[in-house]
C-alpha cells in the first residue's frame, strides 16, 4: 500500500482498501503540514503514521487540539479518536471509488 493510498483510504473490504480517488487526486502531492492546514486531520494522521515521523505526529496532535474543546493528551489517543492506529500490511488491493 502506498503512502496517498493509504492517506486516503475511506474503508476496508478484507483484504482490500477502498481509496478515495477524487481527494487522492486533489491532496496526494501536499505534505503532513499543508494538509493540517487544510483541515484534513485524517490525511495528515495516516501521512505522519506512514512517515513514521515524530514530530508530524505532535504537528497533528497540537493542530487538532487547537479545533477542539476536548484536549488530546497522547498520540495513541488521538489514533483512537480518529480511527487509525497502523499502515495495515495485509492489504492486496487497491479499489478507488
Amino acid at each position: 500500500m502506498t503512502k496517498e493510498d493509504f492517506m486516503f483510504t475511506v474503508g476496508y473490504d478484507g483484504n482490500k482498501a477502498i481509496v478515495d480517488k477524487k481527494a487522492k487526486r486533489r491532496y496526494s502531492k501536499k505534505k503532513t503540514i499543508e494538509l493540517l492546514e487544510a483541515g484534513l486531520f485524517k490525511p495528515a494522521l495516516c501521512s505522519a503514521i506512514y512517515s513514521d515521523n515524530t514530530d508530524e505526529l505532535n504537528a497533528v496532535l497540537e493542530k487538532y487540539n487547537s479545533f477542539t474543546d476536548k484536549k488530546i493528551d497522547t498520540i495513541e489517543q488521538l489514533k483512537l479518536v480518529i480511527g487509525i492506529q497502523k499502515v495495515p500490511k495485509e492489504i492486496m488491493q487497491i479499489v478507488q471509488i
